[in-house]
């Protein structure tokens, strides 16, 4: 090893990279997965998983999170409510957990980001949990209730995830026509 690499390797170890979890709600109001996300023990996991900050887009959510910077094993924690555009805090996100609608899943599976999501079980009548949940099946990502996120933060591997490939919407139009009660062609 010569000398720059050897400087470069310390300068790695005493500088953290910054790994950012984005937590994405829409428009709607989630204040179960925000209050999640707020738990210590959620916290403490993705801080063991190697995740430095957290951020929340909190909707129209009335439940506000502690934000705090990293400290005692746990990431920081910022939030806000709104965005003209999340698409900038996707592309810098190491993990995405989002609810379950279906803009949030695909442009974070077509971004290629590991994804949690978690589907809010207040909604009437709640197809997406369905696209979820396939999606969870097919393995492009990790399905969860505000309940089971810390287990399932702490059972992941993102590397085990199956890269979604976009032009498959025959079996998600497929999927959502049998949930509308239209006929399969």
């Amino acid at each position: 090893m010569n000398l720059e690499n050897h400087q470069m390797g310390e300068r790695n170890d005493n500088v953290k990279e910054k790994r950012l979890v984005f937590v994405t709600v829409g428009t709607t109001c989630f204040d179960a997965l925000v209050r999640a996300m707020d738990t210590t023990e959620v916290k403490n996991e993705l801080f063991k998983k190697g995740y430095t900050d957290i951020l929340i887009q909190m909707g129209r959510g009335s439940y506000i999170p502690t934000k705090s910077t990293a400290e005692n094993g746990s990431p920081a924690l910022d939030y806000f409510t709104f965005s003209s555009s999340i698409a900038d805090y996707l592309k810098s996100a190491s993990l995405v957990i989002s609810h379950a609608g279906s803009g949030s899943i695909f442009e974070t599976l077509r971004l290629g980001k590991p994804s949690i999501v978690v589907v809010n079980e207040d909604l009437m009548d709640n197809h997406q949990s369905e696209l979820a949940e396939e999606l969870a099946e097919r393995k492009h990502l990790y399905c969860a209730r505000p309940q089971t996120l810390y287990k399932t933060i702490s059972d992941m591997d993102p590397g085990s995830l199956v890269p979604y490939q976009p032009g498959d919407a025959n079996t998600v139009a497929k999927l959502i026509n049998r949930y509308l009660g239209f006929p399969d062609d």
